[in-house]
């Protein structure tokens, strides 16, 4: 059976931070230094905070404009999800901005970086809950409380996505049993291994002996789905 993956989209492919940041500045007028997260920064008053999201509330298709980190990986990331045969699920809790829906503008945003048809979720709720649900394998998430949820409620491993320098969060991490990357290139050498290496059969993952081996050839559409040649005419009797 094909693997399950849950990707979150900021933090792991989009660059939320520095969006923020430029989305502070010009609706609070102050600048805010590189590492420095003025979402959840003890230097910004919440009222502050609501104010910047009410201003990207306005910002038509607001999502759209996100730098990504590592761009020619999303669609490396694409490439092996479809030999490999694998099913993603990028996942977001993204509040409304203008224009269209945050899923419609994640989805244009990812396909445009390579990834086609992407299946993007929005879930405000526990990545616990949604790992359970979907029945998830494996979960790449920056935010630790997702990944213990992840590991907590579900039979799902998760990767934390740990772009800052920060040793003690990520030998917590490690203890609970999370992976930890620090950019999409670690955690896309991690899904390489996984593809050869994982087990065939549901459940939590055991000794890597067990791990499956890669499935028959198949016949396949395009590289781009959207390419592919229409559909014959239907025959009528």
């Amino acid at each position: 059976m094909a693997l399950r993956i849950g990707i979150d989209i900021d933090g792991v492919l989009a660059d939320f931070r520095a969006a923020f940041r430029a989305a502070a500045r010009q609706c609070l007028g102050r600048a805010f230094e590189a590492a420095e997260d003025p979402k959840t920064s003890k230097a910004m008053a919440q009222a502050d905070v609501r104010k910047v999201w009410d201003w990207v509330e306005k910002k038509p298709n607001w999502w759209m404009g996100l730098r990504p980190y590592e761009p020619d990986q999303i669609a490396k990331l694409y490439s092996l999800t479809r030999s490999a045969g694998w099913e993603v699920f990028f996942l977001t809790n993204r509040p409304a901005s203008g224009g269209d829906t945050a899923q419609f503008q994640s989805q244009s945003w990812i396909e445009q970086h390579g990834f086609y048809m992407p299946s993007v979720l929005t879930v405000p709720g526990s990545r616990g809950d949604i790992a359970n649900g979907l029945r998830l394998d494996l979960v790449i998430d920056d935010q630790m409380l997702n990944c213990v949820e992840v590991v907590s409620a579900s039979t799902a491993k998760a990767i934390l996505m740990l772009r800052s320098h920060d040793q003690a969060l990520s030998n917590h991490a490690i203890n609970r049993g999370i992976g930890v990357v620090s950019n999409l290139v670690e955690a896309i050498t991690v899904l390489e291994r996984l593809r050869e290496e994982l087990p065939s059969r549901r459940g939590r993952l055991m000794r890597l002996t067990d791990w499956f081996n890669p499935s028959p050839e198949r016949e396949r559409l395009p590289d781009n789905p959207r390419a592919a040649r229409p559909l014959p005419p239907l025959v009528q009797d």
